[in-house]
């Protein structure tokens, strides 16, 4: 059994965490208000180290000392960064919206573009370009196996599977005929994605819940190597 004061700490906290899964209590409470401050002041050492110093304290004492003046733009976000502190004062509140505004409207305008491209027009491409021929294609016909045909039976089934899902989302028109069909067709895709995801994310929870378990039973009690 280790003897590791912080092993102990860690093992401890960890029982606090998982005491919520009897009720709401004020050692899971000591607990989670723990992690959450410890985080943020780790999250704020970080920022000021990979953020603040090197793009805007090291610059602009440079400008001053140094004779780099182009570096007297940043000025500029660092008071509306500073801005973002007066919210903790009434009178001085109101300032914290325009940078509230300038962050939200260039994150807006930097993330729009790369998600079109990622989200939108890259699924785009991919769909349209699996029923091009390929060379993959002609190796899979020159072998023909289960696995083979399994695959290139998945290319259409794919094509169904987005031209169905749109259609759903097609509201111009009322869903009845070959529009309902397609549409309900479109829930069982959308149902499948959507079981898929919480199937992953179930997994990523039972993963976290395993790494737990293996410290305890590891580095806290050195039962398992």
């Amino acid at each position: 059994m280790s003897t590791d004061l912080w092993v102990w700490l860690a093992a401890l906290l960890t029982f606090c965490i998982y005491s919520f899964l009897y009720r709401d209590n004020p050692v899971y409470k000591a607990a989670e208000h723990l992690f959450v401050g410890v985080s943020a002041a780790y999250y704020l050492v970080i920022y000021y180290h990979n953020s603040v110093l090197p793009n805007l304290a090291r610059p602009l004492w440079a400008a001053v000392t140094e004779g780099q003046h182009g570096n007297f733009i940043l000025i500029i976000p660092g008071i509306l960064g500073i801005f973002f502190f007066l919210r903790f004062f009434p009178r001085g509140g109101w300032l914290s919206r325009w940078s509230i505004a300038f962050y939200v409207g260039s994150g807006a305008g930097l993330s729009i573009p790369r998600t079109m491209l990622t989200r939108i027009i890259q699924q785009m491409q991919g769909t349209m370009v699996s029923f091009i021929p390929t060379q993959a294609w002609r190796t899979l016909l020159a072998e023909p196996t289960i696995w083979n045909g399994l695959w290139l039976m998945s290319v259409p089934l794919a094509a169904v599977g987005v031209l169905c899902t749109l259609s759903y989302f097609f509201f111009s028109r009322p869903h009845r005929g070959v529009l309902g069909v397609t549409s309900r067709i479109g829930i069982v895709f959308l149902m499948i994605g959507f079981g898929a995801s919480f199937g992953y994310t179930v997994m990523a929870r039972i993963s976290l819940l395993i790494g737990r378990v293996y410290f305890l039973l590891s580095d806290w009690l050195g039962i398992i190597e």
